[in-house]
């Protein structure tokens, strides 16, 4: 992170000041939120007692809270923009909005197949998405089970990761047994 690009707190204020004062989204360093998350991070890290305890946690608050409004802001401008300029989204906000289009293109694609009488369409992808594998971590102990896809799985142990379908990940995240988490390559 250059100095040119470092992240305070008024920095951060200005920033979000800047973009709600427009209608356009402005361009911004492309390691923004990588800086940002940088700044937070090592406000985390520092340790400190009494009042400046206090403040250290306000600041902490504050720079969620800017971090936050700033985000939904400048992905409100693309959704409500026809013309919205494109090139100066930065790839997290458009790894974002990549998910927006997919869920865009999943709900045409059930509404295509039920209003055109498909339904073994609808019975396939129904199947696939209920037996499609999920990563989970267990917060606790779970016994072998079997899966929506007849296969069996288990047992684990608590802090185990494991990939099973998303219908019995689903059950166990919703029991607080286990927790989602995002398997990057």
């Amino acid at each position: 992170m250059s100095e040119l690009n470092q992240i305070d707190i008024n920095s951060l204020h200005y920033a979000v000041l800047r973009e709600t004062e427009n209608d356009s989204i402005l361009e911004t360093d492309p390691g923004f939120y990588r800086d940002l998350s940088e700044f937070i991070g090592n406000l985390r890290k520092q340790e400190f007692d009494g009042v400046e305890s206090k403040i250290k946690d306000t600041m902490i608050e504050m720079a969620t809270e800017l971090a936050s409004l700033l985000l939904r802001t400048r992905l409100e401008k693309v959704t409500k923009s026809s013309d919205a300029q494109f090139d100066n989204l930065l790839d997290e906000e458009k790894f974002i909005l990549d998910s927006q289009e997919e869920q865009s293109e999943r709900t045409e694609m059930i509404l295509s197949a039920t209003i055109n009488g498909k339904s073994k369409l609808l019975e396939s992808l129904a199947q696939n998405h209920k037996t499609k594998k999920v990563v989970i971590r267990f917060l606790q102990g779970v016994d072998e089970l079997v899966g929506a896809d007849l296969e069996k799985y288990g047992p684990f142990k608590t802090e185990d990761i494991a990939t099973v379908p998303y219908e019995n990940a689903q059950a166990l995240i919703s029991k607080n047994m286990a927790t989602k988490i995002r398997w990057e390559d």
